[in-house]
């Protein structure tokens, strides 16, 4: 199940989180948090989906549906985080992947600035990965990161707000390579694929679909990670350019 925006564009949000449910072999449900008015150039508007219709879509899904993950995405509001994190709460789903979106690719906010801390406070700690971009964290913690230092505090000071697990991803560095790290109790794995000179859309709702898709199936975290990963970058590889603006959009 994914709890997220809809992407009038098709490229991110719930469009981009049904694709990948289906692409790896999963049924998909949703909950749409916000209508967004966005394509390739970027988002134009954004209207909120009322409180009791975000509660009535979860209830639906829970109330027939034997949900093996969730999701989260975009969620807007700081009224919006806290109502999902009470649902999650109340009905436990055996696996919760928090992707902390804040931050359209066009640039547009997609998240409140009151909401990080409700964020901080109520949902990331129920989450069992938690996967945040480098901008994303930066905004979580307080701090800049730079280097591999900073990703390795930042991915042990995110876990110690209460997720079971980050996957801190490194599209947004520098260099050749992309690293994406991976930061459980068992310590800090290293997903190192060459940087694809492209714009994208929609690259950070599919991983976390994806991730979540593989746990559903009954994948450990650190097995569910690994091909997620590796979806994405096939995806990314193979994507195309459907709109006026220069962005790319996954194949799925």
């Amino acid at each position: 199940m994914t709890i997220a925006g809809s992407d009038s564009g098709g490229g991110a949000g719930i469009q981009a989180d049904l694709k990948t449910f289906h692409a790896r072999g999963v049924h998909g449900l949703s909950a749409i948090t916000a209508i967004t008015s966005q394509n390739t150039r970027g988002v134009t508007a954004v209207h909120p989906v009322p409180l009791t219709h975000i509660r009535s879509q979860i209830a639906a899904v829970f109330d027939d549906f034997p949900i093996a993950a969730v999701k989260t995405g975009m969620l807007g509001s700081a009224a919006i985080v806290r109502l999902v994190a009470r649902e999650m709460a109340a009905r436990k789903p055996t696996w919760l992947v928090v992707d902390p979106v804040m931050i359209a690719t066009s640039g547009a906010r997609l998240l409140d600035e009151g909401a990080i801390a409700v964020l901080v406070d109520e949902l990331i700690p129920l989450a069992d990965v938690l996967t945040p971009n480098l901008p994303e964290a930066e905004a979580l913690l307080g701090y800049p990161i730079r280097n591999a230092k900073d990703c390795a505090r930042a991915g042990h000071e995110l876990r110690e707000l209460g997720a079971k697990a980050v996957l801190l991803k490194g599209g947004h560095g520098s260099g050749r390579e992309v690293v994406d790290r991976f930061f459980d109790a068992r310590g800090v794995l290293e997903l190192r694929h060459p940087r694809l000179k492209l714009e994208a859309h929609g690259t950070g709702c599919t991983l976390a679909s994806a991730v979540a898709s593989e746990l559903a199936r009954g994948q450990a975290p650190r097995h569910a990670v690994r091909r997620a990963v590796a979806y994405v970058q096939r995806a990314l590889a193979h994507g195309y350019q459907p709109g006026g603006a220069p962005l790319r959009v996954l194949s799925h």
